[in-house]
C-alpha cells in the first residue's frame, strides 16, 4: 500500500512564513513613506485651492508652502526643493522626490513620487 504525503512539510512552511514575514516587514517600512506623500500631495492642493481666490505670484506660493510643511511635519522633500513654473494658464507645482528607508543590513527599499498640481489663474 503506498502512503500518499498530504499537506505541506514543515520546510515548505517555513519558507512561506518568511517570504510571507518579509512582505509583511517590507509594508511596515513602506507605509510611512506613503503617509508623508499623502501630505505631500494634500499640502499642494490645498496650497491650489487657497492660491486660486487670489491674484497670486511665486512668492504667496512659496510662503503658504513653507506654512504648510511646518504644520504636516513633511521631511523627505523640503519646501524648497518643490518646483514652481509660470504656465500660460497659471502656475505649475510640482513634487518629484525619492524617499528611501532601510530594509535589511545594507539592502534599500526606495519609492519615488511624484505630485503636479496647476492653479489656473
Amino acid at each position: 500500500m503506498k502512503r500518499h504525503q498530504r499537506g505541506a512539510t514543515f520546510l515548505g512552511m517555513v519558507v512561506i512564513i518568511a517570504i510571507l514575514g518579509a512582505a509583511v516587514y517590507a509594508g511596515i517600512r513602506l507605509v510611512p513613506v506613503y503617509l508623508e506623500y499623502t501630505k505631500v500631495a494634500r499640502a499642494l492642493e490645498q496650497v491650489r485651492d487657497e492660491q486660486v481666490a487670489n491674484d497670486t505670484n511665486v512668492q504667496l506660493i512659496r510662503n503658504a508652502l513653507e506654512r504648510r510643511w511646518d504644520v504636516e511635519d513633511i521631511e523627505s522633500i523640503g519646501w524648497r526643493e518643490v518646483d514652481i513654473r509660470r504656465t500660460s494658464d497659471g502656475y505649475e507645482i510640482e513634487a518629484n522626490y525619492t524617499a528611501e528607508r532601510p530594509f535589511v543590513a545594507n539592502v534599500y527599499l526606495l519609492a519615488k513620487f511624484d505630485k503636479l498640481v496647476t492653479i489656473q489663474q
